[in-house]
């Protein structure tokens, strides 16, 4: 934002979790948007989200690479259409790796490619309770990419959902890795603020997209 008493600048929320504001310029925000409505579209699109108990999650998601579903993997959307799911680009994990080290420096990258995404759209009302990311294989840092609207991000610890906790705003643009001992934090979205768009980026909403290494086997 311009004008700003402050500027904003890389900080280290917790050991292993660094936010780095606005690492994404106005094009690399514009081509990830493009890449994500093409990634919604069916087949295994945008699909609302059922919990083991009946619930639904109030934000929607699309995989790459593999399906996420409460609490596992797979290869076709199978709490959706059933489709394949669709291929994770190489482009988007030479774009996580160049996140990981950036924020964490490079020997922090790992071996391992980055294999699968999980993309998030939260309109003003939708929400995300305290979790952690623990169904993969590997260890490699999480990377979290927002555009769109602003949101309240909450940071937690690795023992509880509650607190200490730390709320970092996430504007679009900006990047969020968290691995090392903040690998298996809890963390979760309270609040949208809606409206908070950058307008040349046309996006009512917020958009999510997160990461991961599987650390599984390429035919598993």
């Amino acid at each position: 934002m311009d004008g700003e008493l402050f500027p904003r600048i890389r900080t280290e929320v917790a050991p292993g979790a660094v936010h780095v504001p606005d690492w994404l310029d106005a094009a690399g925000q514009r081509r990830l948007l493009d890449a994500c409505r093409e990634w919604a579209r069916p087949p295994a699109g945008l699909r609302t989200v059922r919990t083991p108990g009946g619930g639904t999650m109030t934000a929607r998601q699309v995989c790459l690479g593999r399906h996420w579903y409460p609490y596992g993997y797979a290869r076709t959307a199978v709490d959706g259409d059933g489709s394949p799911v669709k291929p994770f680009p190489a482009w988007l994990g030479e774009l996580g790796r160049r996140a990981v080290a950036d924020a964490l420096g490079a020997a922090q990258a790992g071996p391992e490619p980055y294999d699968i995404a999980l993309i998030n759209f939260y309109d003003g009302d939708a929400r995300m309770g305290m979790h952690r990311d623990g169904d993969e294989a590997s260890p490699a840092p999480v990377v979290s990419l927002s555009l769109g609207d602003t949101c309240v991000f909450r940071f937690g610890n690795t023992e509880t959902r509650a607190r200490p906790y730390t709320d970092v705003e996430l504007r679009s643009g900006d990047l969020f890795v968290f691995g090392g001992p903040s690998r298996l934090a809890y963390h979760g979205v309270p609040r949208v603020r809606a409206g908070t768009a950058p307008p040349a980026l046309r996006l009512a909403g917020r958009l999510n997209i997160t990461l991961r290494v599987s650390g599984f086997p390429a035919d598993g």
